[in-house]
């Protein structure tokens, strides 16, 4: 197979891709032509087919897999497919596994590891919302597990939610061992319910992008509202602390222009905040030089979340 990441200006494709989307469009000259993202589990390429009405295009839609036949250009400096083909296959023709990105990690024993976290802390009450949600919830675990952390720039792959939340978690444990008037229990469980609404956020793959809840309200409401009902099924939940504990889910982002209804008003939620913003840059660099492993030059271009140019590191 030829999987997106190795294709190169000049390469000719004929191989079956997973249709992201379509979209039709008129050139300035007025004639039709149509958008299409195509993905498999290395990435994703944008593709032009500049005569929809060919014979040699036959009916598809997005979210199908497509058989596709085309040329590799520069355009502006990005790769594109200039499609001259490309027909629906049915199944049996693909392999599912090799169009979803999927996490490194061993998804199960990243489990195990949250599931240690969440035995270890001792607060009855948090210890209990904890157990509710993700050791007793078989439907919320299964999605939990296979879930993307984002629709892109960071964690966007089958596993990625519960391989981000680890991290958070593990960097909070750190922070609470080296700073001891930290509140490990309500940190921990600030960490491990952080992104919890972006279950609900984000479609489940292979559609991976923003829902209604998400569009309208996004994770961290629907993450601390989630948190909220939770609370209200344990008898006598104290009020201050769910009240500390969706104040650090609400300030996890730390600024209001970054989405953050609340800016950090406690120690833990500072903590949490740096844990998260740590773990979703590294991980963005980490997906940039994994993506230009073959670039001829050591930088690699201007990338919005950091506001610079890109270098691959050199010894």
């Amino acid at each position: 197979m030829k999987y997106i990441e190795t294709v190169r200006e000049g390469d000719k494709i004929s191989e079956i891709y997973f249709c992201k989307s379509r979209t039709s469009a008129v050139t300035k000259n007025g004639k039709p032509y149509d958008s299409v993202i195509l993905q498999d589990k290395t990435g994703t390429i944008d593709g032009k087919i500049w005569d929809p009405n060919s014979g040699g295009i036959g009916d598809f839609d997005a979210m199908d897999y497509v058989d596709v036949v085309g040329d590799v250009i520069n355009f502006n400096g990005t790769l594109q497919l200039n499609i001259k083909r490309m027909r629906k296959v049915s199944e049996g023709e693909y392999d599912p596994k090799e169009y979803l990105p999927t996490t490194e990690k061993d998804i199960e024993a990243m489990y195990g590891e949250l599931k240690g976290l969440i035995e270890s802390v001792k607060n009855p009450y948090l210890n209990r919302l904890l157990t509710m949600k993700y050791i007793q919830d078989e439907d919320f675990i299964r999605h939990f597990k296979n879930h993307s952390a984002a629709k892109s720039v960071h964690h966007g792959f089958v596993g990625g939610l519960l391989e981000h939340t680890l991290s958070v978690t593990k960097l909070c444990d750190y922070m609470a061992a080296n700073y001891p008037v930290i509140n490990r229990d309500l940190l921990l469980t600030a960490a491990i319910f952080h992104d919890i609404g972006k279950v609900q956020e984000i479609a489940p793959f292979p559609v991976n992008d923003y829902t209604d809840e998400g569009n309208l309200l996004g994770h961290i409401v629907i993450g601390s509202e989630l948190v909220g009902k939770l609370a209200a099924q344990i008898p006598d939940f104290p009020q201050k602390t769910l009240l500390q504990l969706k104040h650090c889910i609400l300030a996890h982002h730390g600024e209001l222009e970054y989405g953050s209804p609340k800016k950090p008003s406690m120690i833990e939620a500072v903590a949490l905040n740096l844990a998260d913003n740590t773990d979703a840059k590294l991980e963005t660099m980490k997906e940039i030089l994994m993506g230009n492993q073959n670039a001829e030059s050591d930088w690699l271009g201007f990338n919005r979340l950091f506001e610079c140019n890109i270098r691959k590191t050199t010894v």
